[in-house]
């Protein structure tokens, strides 16, 4: 019998099997009036031994105090200590649910640059407050250490040296049997960390570019929050208008250094692909709008569909979050009638299957790549079931979800989607695992003698369901409007 690559498991004494915002709360709310002054936080705060306070929202919700803000917009300002702390607090504050997953809850907490988020109850009730103190010790939390320390480090050597650590951490919570979508989570946000720092190390090498003209985009699966130890970080550039053709070359050459930064930082550079380094790649706002005009226009020419695809993943890693240029580029591109139809025929042309015509003539029965045959066809669903409700969802998962229950994809079988979408992440995950554990190559190519019986027959299993619900949505999509205007495809 062949040798089987196999992962060893481990579980801690009191490490939960799931983990959600409303476990890492450890103290009472502290709830402040409206009209109170400063001074008055200021001593609630002190009493309570917090350094934040909740403030009831006129329209609804909390809104945030911390220590900052007053150090900031009322010391810093000039400005009276009877100030009310209404006028201090700027806006409604971002909370979540009690439920909400403790690394969705991180996620946010970091990609919006929070000091704390309150978390409700159903019923609207402030529980209590996380903050990034809350995770260490949550298992969603366990690449905070690493994080920051990859965002501290002070050279490109240091970079190096912290984030090579990082197949290492994926590898723990694999074998501590976390959600897969957890850990490919936690992956993700350890690859945003060392692609900002790589990013800010060599623009401080580069003081002539000017880094407010900049918006980087994260592209393909760490866009989608989905990355494994074998994916690609893909990247984007879009740059201000006012950017000269100079300057923009000035950016490409940049970039290119950060490619070489960021592959000495163990992460996985395609330098023939999505990378900002890339003309393609590195434009400013117009010529991304214009772009993605020439790609719904004429998709079959220049890889015009590869392109909006990937761009309909993107998510904005440096720069601002709601930049109006990037912003209207996607906006654009989701609301063309075109664009429907053309993910869904390119969600049916890539089709799920065991073995290829190719893999048959070359005999290569016994390997399957998960990736081309089996995990791209979920996504390419789940990209275009979420355009087709028009939702802005990115991860594969919530695409599904949100979309669950349309003519083309009913509730059970957008239910079997997510459901098989996690079995082949589970199995794609622990195999790269295994093979970082051996010191093989590590790849979307599986040996299927490599794999437990158990293992090979989920495979066979998602690959059938798969290709069954792809079937139903070809014959569907006969009868079913899919866009206005759209009848091409």
């Amino acid at each position: 019998m062949a040798p089987k690559l196999t992962v060893a498991r481990r579980r801690d004494i009191g490490d939960p099997v799931e983990g959600v915002a409303g476990d890492l709360i450890r103290t009472r709310p502290v709830i402040g009036r409206p009209e109170m002054s400063v001074r008055q936080a200021a001593e609630l705060m002190t009493e309570r031994a917090q350094d934040y306070l909740l403030v009831p929202w006129s329209a609804g919700g909390y809104a945030v105090v911390t220590d900052a803000d007053i150090r900031a917009r009322v010391v810093a300002a000039g400005r009276d200590a009877t100030t009310p702390v209404a006028q201090v607090v700027a806006e409604r504050a971002f909370t979540v649910r009690d439920h909400t997953p403790a690394v969705e809850a991180l996620t946010e907490l970091l990609e919006r640059e929070l000091t704390i988020i309150p978390v409700l109850a159903a019923d609207g009730e402030v529980l209590g407050v996380v903050s990034q103190a809350d995770f260490v010790a949550a298992p969603a939390g366990a690449s905070m250490g690493l994080r920051h320390q990859i965002a501290r480090s002070r050279t490109e050597a240091e970079l190096v040296d912290h984030a090579r650590r990082t197949p290492s951490l994926i590898a723990d919570l694999v074998r501590r049997s976390r959600p897969v979508h957890e850990i490919t989570r936690v992956l993700s946000l350890t690859n945003d960390a060392i692609a900002r720092r790589g990013l800010d190390l060599v623009l401080d090498r580069h003081p002539e570019l000017d880094r407010a003209a900049l918006t980087w985009l994260s592209l393909g699966s760490n866009a989608r929050r989905e990355p494994v130890l074998s994916s690609d970080v893909d990247s984007a550039a879009s740059l201000a208008d006012s950017t000269t053709s100079n300057e923009l070359d000035g950016f490409r050459a940049a970039f290119t250094e950060v490619d070489v930064v960021l592959r000495r930082a163990g992460l996985r550079i395609d330098t023939n692909g999505a990378v900002a380094s890339m003309p393609l790649f590195a434009r400013t706002h117009d010529g991304w709008r214009s772009a993605a005009r020439t790609w719904i226009d004429d998709p079959l020419a220049n890889k015009g569909m590869i392109f909006a695809s990937l761009m309909l993943d993107a998510r904005v890693l440096v720069g601002p979050r709601d930049s109006a240029a990037a912003e209207t580029m996607l906006t654009d591109l989701r609301s063309n009638p075109r664009t429907l139809g053309l993910l869904l025929a390119e969600s049916l042309a890539t089709r799920a299957r065991m073995r290829s015509m190719r893999d048959v003539l070359t005999r290569r029965g016994d390997t399957f790549d998960i990736k081309t045959h089996a995990i791209t066809p979920v996504v390419n669903i789940a990209r275009w079931a979420a355009l087709s409700v028009s939702s802005a969802e990115v991860d594969t998962r919530s695409r599904l979800q949100t979309a669950s229950g349309s003519e083309l994809l009913p509730d059970e079988q957008a239910s079997t989607l997510v459901e098989v979408f996690d079995v082949l992440q589970r199995i794609r995950l622990s195999y790269q695992v295994a093979q970082f554990d051996q010191g093989e190559h590590i790849g979307d190519e599986l040996s299927m003698k490599h794999l437990s019986p158990l293992d090979r027959s989920l495979l066979g299993q998602a690959v059938r369901e798969i290709a069954g619900i792809q079937r139903r949505m070809a014959n569907m999509s006969h009868y079913v409007p899919i866009a206005a205007g759209e009848a091409d495809h």
